[in-house]
């Protein structure tokens, strides 16, 4: 569907909000394996895109995902920061104007690959590649069932991660002590695809509704 200035609005707000209302549980998770201030550096980045939502509502989407992008670099700190800075950056440079599925997915591809070199890291790393390269996997395979497929994937992605053994980030510092934990960065990541789709089903819905209701007039 069209992002038009309305849906964009909802996009980054129910994003951020769901970031910032899930502080605890991500702190809780980085205490668990790592320095204990994901939740913390998190809700600081996101807190600082809602104060520029006004702002960044009204831009095209490209150089709307490259604010948000620059605001979490400034903001965030830790590894967080610039990785989910690069994340939205490399998002908005090769975001189409029109957006389609596989339009999105080469963007998120391309941004993908610029987490990856900015992180020297891959996937089985126990980090939020874990989630963002599955999601890239759903939304490569068509659209039948997007949605539900983007949420499961997601998910169980996420879940994934708790087995694994950390070999990037502070987590890699306890070996196998930071096996049975699922990695804050990729529970964060699973919050931002989940919040996402969620707005874009709902909208999507919305939009139906509406168009039946002026077929049926």
């Amino acid at each position: 569907m069209p992002i038009d200035p309305g849906l964009q609005r909802k996009l980054i707000a129910e994003v951020a909000q769901s970031i910032v209302g899930h502080t605890d549980e991500l702190t809780a998770l980085d205490q668990a394996i790592g320095d204990g201030d994901h939740g913390l550096n998190m809700k600081r980045g996101f807190e600082a895109v809602l104060a520029e939502l006004d702002k960044t509502a009204v831009l095209p989407i490209h150089e709307a995902l490259k604010a948000v992008g620059t605001t979490l670099v400034m903001k965030v700190g830790g590894a967080s920061g610039p990785l989910y800075g690069t994340l939205f950056i490399a998002l908005g440079k090769t975001f189409p104007e029109l957006p389609t599925r596989a339009g999105v997915a080469q963007a998120f591809s391309a941004a993908v690959d610029a987490v990856k070199m900015r992180g020297k890291s891959d996937v089985q790393m126990k980090t939020m590649l874990d989630v963002l390269v599955p999601v890239l996997g759903a939304l490569s395979q068509g659209s039948e069932n997007l949605y539900a497929r983007l949420r499961a994937t997601a998910e169980s992605a996420a879940a994934a991660t708790v087995p694994m053994q950390a070999v990037r980030g502070r987590a890699s510092f306890l070996g196998a002590r930071s096996v049975g934990h699922m990695d804050p960065g990729a529970r964060s990541s699973w919050l931002m695809v989940q919040t996402v789709v969620d707005v874009l089903e709902r909208e999507g819905l919305a939009m139906k509704e509406d168009e039946n209701r002026a077929a049926s007039r």
